[in-house]
């Protein structure tokens, strides 16, 4: 069975960039609600005690779409902390961003124009391949690049209510206002470069 995971900071710890109350209603309601969807329909698939990724990899229909946002929150959630001035990753992980996409500044437009560009609801995820090439993509709904066998770094959540109540329709300053709470020190722990 699935559980809601906790916070690593305080419900006002990202703010101004999400407010508590963004905070609390995505948390607490929405992931929520995914949680206690997946955990509905997980009994009898034979995935009742398998790991979140297997879950989504394995299932289909509402099962997968719950089980993959439950896996998109977690590392959302999880790739964020209060706001640092200067915000940049460093190591490994750097010289990688670097080697790919030129330098960190190109690095974050990239990303940001895969958010921003993103159709509707979905996210935009920094992913590894099989060779530790760096990646950008847009998922849709609940999708993850962990289908196509890339492994998740960090993510952007742009369903609107991981923003609407502090950014209304501005999308592209709910993404500005993110790049200072990137937790680079978790990014790199997810990469094996």
């Amino acid at each position: 069975m699935l559980s809601l995971i906790s916070l690593p900071y305080a419900a006002d710890a990202l703010a101004p960039a999400i407010s508590a109350q963004t905070l609390s209603f995505h948390h607490g309601k929405h992931l929520k609600a995914y949680v206690d969807n997946a955990n509905a329909l997980l009994p009898g698939t034979g995935l009742e005690e398998a790991p979140l990724e297997e879950v989504v990899i394995r299932s289909a229909g509402a099962l997968r779409l719950n089980a993959g946002q439950v896996l998109n929150h977690n590392l959302y959630f999880t790739s964020l902390r209060a706001p640092r001035e200067g915000n940049r990753p460093d190591g490994r992980l750097l010289a990688a961003i670097e080697a790919h996409f030129g330098s960190f500044d190109a690095f974050w437009d990239a990303f940001a124009k895969a958010a921003l560009t993103q159709f509707g609801s979905g996210w935009a995820f920094l992913s590894a391949d099989a060779k530790d090439r760096l990646v950008i993509s847009q998922e849709p709904n609940a999708g993850n690049p962990l289908q196509k066998g890339l492994v998740p770094l960090l993510t952007i959540d742009v369903w609107e209510h991981a923003y609407y109540l502090d950014w209304q329709n501005r999308r592209a300053d709910y993404i500005a206002a993110l790049r200072p709470l990137i937790d680079w020190d978790a990014v790199a722990a997810r990469y094996k470069g």
